[in-house]
């Protein structure tokens, strides 16, 4: 990708970026997600990414695709139209659009710093597919800086902060400054110092009379999720600049603005600029209802973020997908997830268990008295404690195709609180243990009683069939057998990565992800009526501003929800306290001054403490499909004294 300055050691680093990208792509078109046979022909070694790495390149491609054939609809009536893809790397965009018959009339050129241009020119040249789609290139003259050329695509070698260089090179490979033109510039003016991408900016409008300007970057820098973004490049000595300078849309809308020129992921942005054209760009989703939240969230205050410190050997805490539950007073189990053990990222085959002693937390890895017996490394399952010595976990999953069922957990009466090592637990299969309900993650398991009796309500989810499930069981304990109860009233859309709690002996359901992949903003309290139940819709005002793969807790009258993920790119969930009375919502900043790493409240758990007031939060994290996984690195305090005195 070539992008500028200042030196060898960066040039190379970035060019690395480049060559990530392709195996990305790669690997999503070879899991059908995106469709591409060219790709496999560019990108050289293979690699396969995980799922979110695929979602991730998706939107990417798509957006691009999108708005680069719907610039050659708009201008299928000029005689001839061009497209520059600086940075373009390893791309095959110029193959698609060939194979598609959508050149009819439109030279591409494509610009990369000079040696990735001649590796593509290499595989062009070397794969009969590619070099037949180009046709004949032995008519062309090749320039100085030209590493490959055909009667409708140009491949130059130039470095992109070498303006004149540039404007030479294309000028002499036919790039004709009066014709229609499409920049593309896909994560690529980023790395570049700002004042070497704004006067490439700047060239452009001067230069072209009738042009449009693609742009795919990154924003919003100075969240949890911003930071380690940042983190990570910088580590790999390709820092991305254009992000302090243009942290939001806003910004770089400004940027554009300003240099004669007239949107994915809540970090990454399609910009689309035009200059002497009609700026018309067709709507990528204009079949759907976009959510704008151009607002700052109103935070009426904020809670201090403290570490917990922790007395361990171990790093089974950095995890995320996992369950945290509170199994006796100042003893909390944490199972499962996908984290760090001894060293590697993987998905967390021990337990292990808190202990607070003397005011201290201890940390330890819980043995298993029957090892034998499989836990088969689950993920967004849930644990329910029917008693200080029982615990059922319910559905999880080891991969997308593959759900689980139910598992006894029994534990000794007592603990050792001061050696949490020398504890044990013991894994019971239940029979059957693969329930064809069960077969579930992303639910939830939540007690509840009718007629005097327990019962686990088990809702929603997704399953290896279903992207998402709106049903429910009854599962009466400690049999755990599913029993019909009849329930009225309007029944809440189906939903998975939402948050449930016990109140009053029904359940609070808030938030999650619907079949449209759209978060909600709906609660729901499953109450206990005469013959069953009823589902009744909880009114609050201002209104609960729709989020999922948060953690709840109820107390005193009051639904807390914590964290989660919203499409506010403003600000990110902190803590939101709901009276279930009144049905008050206020939204509480959780403030990280204190810690020295960012904190990622998202497939995490959390604790609440009733007697301290007290919420602790366990692990949390994620992977991207630019920086990869990224762990919470130890447990986090957060005090609600004060804003549970206060309402």
């Amino acid at each position: 990708m070539g992008r500028g300055r200042p030196g060898a050691p960066r040039d190379a680093a970035v060019q690395g970026t480049g060559g990530s990208s392709a195996i990305s792509k790669c690997s999503a078109a070879e899991r059908g997600y995106i469709e591409d046979r060219f790709l496999p022909l560019l990108a050289g070694r293979r690699r396969r990414r995980a799922p979110l790495v695929h979602r991730g390149y998706y939107i990417r491609a798509r957006a691009v695709d999108h708005c680069v054939q719907d610039f050659l609809l708009k201008t299928q009536s000029y005689p001839r139209t061009q497209i520059l893809s600086l940075g373009a790397g390893f791309d095959s965009l110029y193959f698609r659009l060939k194979d598609m018959g959508l050149l009819h009339h439109t030279v591409m050129y494509e610009v990369d710093f000079p040696n990735v241009a001649c590796q593509k020119a290499t595989l062009i040249k070397t794969a009969k597919e590619l070099s037949a789609l180009v046709g004949d290139t032995e008519g062309e003259q090749l320039g100085v800086t030209t590493t490959f050329s055909g009667e409708d695509y140009k491949l130059l070698g130039v470095d992109l902060s070498e303006l004149s260089k540039l404007s030479t090179a294309l000028k002499e490979a036919g790039l004709d400054n009066e014709v229609p033109t499409l920049f593309i510039a896909e994560v690529v003016l980023t790395y570049m110092e700002n004042s070497r991408s704004d006067a490439l900016i700047q060239w452009a409008a001067e230069h072209f009379s009738q042009a449009c300007f693609l742009l795919y970057e990154q924003m919003h820098p100075e969240d949890p999720f911003g930071r380690v973004m940042q983190q990570h490049f910088s580590q790999l000595n390709s820092a991305l600049h254009s992000l302090s300078q243009y942290p939001d849309c806003e910004a770089q809308q400004r940027r554009f603005f300003e240099k004669e020129w007239h949107l994915k992921c809540s970090h990454y942005f399609v910009l689309t600029a035009s200059k002497g054209m009609e700026p018309s760009w067709t709507p990528l989703l204009s079949s759907m209802t976009v959510p704008h939240h151009h607002d700052p969230v109103r935070m009426v205050g904020s809670i201090n973020a403290l570490v917990c410190e922790v007395h361990s050997e171990t790093s089974g805490l950095r995890r995320y997908g996992h369950h945290s539950a509170l199994i006796k007073p100042n003893v909390i189990l944490t199972t499962g997830g996908f984290g760090e053990e001894n060293g590697q990222h993987c998905r967390m085959r021990n337990f292990h268990v808190l202990i607070k002693h003397a005011g201290y937390w201890k940390a330890g890895c819980v043995k298993k008295e029957n090892p034998d017996k499989r836990w088969d490394e689950r993920l967004y399952h849930t644990v329910s404690c029917l008693s200080s010595s029982l615990a059922l976990v319910v559905g999880g999953r080891t991969s997308p195709c593959a759900a689980l069922g139910m598992l006894w957990l029994k534990f000794p009466k007592t603990c050792n609180d001061l050696d949490p090592n020398d504890n044990t637990v013991e894994l019971v299969s239940l029979q059957p243990a693969a329930e064809p309900f069960a077969l579930r993650w992303r639910h939830s398991t939540t007690e509840v009683i009718f007629k005097g009796e327990k019962y686990l309500f088990m809702y929603g989810g997704r399953s290896a069939a279903q992207p998402v499930l709106g049903d429910w069981y009854f599962l009466h304990t400690p049999e755990i057998s599913c029993t019909v109860i009849p329930v009225e009233g309007p029944v809440p859309e189906g939903r998975h990565s939402h948050s449930a709690c016990s109140w009053k002996g029904g359940v609070l359901i808030a938030g999650g992800l619907g079949a449209a992949e759209q978060p909600l903003g709906s609660v729901f309290f499953l109450r206990e009526a005469e013959h069953g139940f009823q589902w009744q819709t909880v009114e609050t005002h201002p209104p609960l501003i729709p989020r999922y793969s948060h953690t709840a807790h109820v107390h005193d009258g009051k639904l807390l929800l914590v964290g989660g993920v919203w499409l506010h790119s403003f600000s990110v969930p902190g803590i939101t306290v709901i009276d279930l009375i009144t049905g008050l919502c206020l939204d509480y900043a959780i403030n990280v001054e204190h810690l020295e790493w960012p904190l990622m409240l998202h497939n995490h758990s959390s604790v609440f403490l009733p007697n301290e007031k007290e919420l602790l939060l366990i692990g949390g994290g994620g992977n991207c499909f630019s920086f990869g996984t990224y762990l919470n690195p130890k447990p986090v305090s957060l005090s609600l004294r004060n804003i549970l005195t206060s309402h």
